[in-house]
């Protein structure tokens, strides 16, 4: 995901994908606690798309 594919998105949206982030990084982190998780990078990944989503909902205010 990159910024200029969010920038362009409304903040209600932008709103239901930060909802939906946090959702996965929460089943991710649960995984990574009980060795489910295969690939670790996953977290990294999704911590930044929550961060690339919070950028964007600050600049569209």
């Amino acid at each position: 995901m990159k910024y200029t594919d969010l920038a362009e998105k409304t903040p209600a949206e932008l709103g239901a994908m930060l909802k939906e982030k946090k959702t996965e990084l929460f089943t991710l982190k649960l995984k990574q606690k009980t060795m489910q998780l295969q690939n670790t990078s996953e977290l990294r990944t999704v911590r930044k798309d929550i961060a690339r989503i919070n950028t964007a909902l600050c600049a569209a205010k």
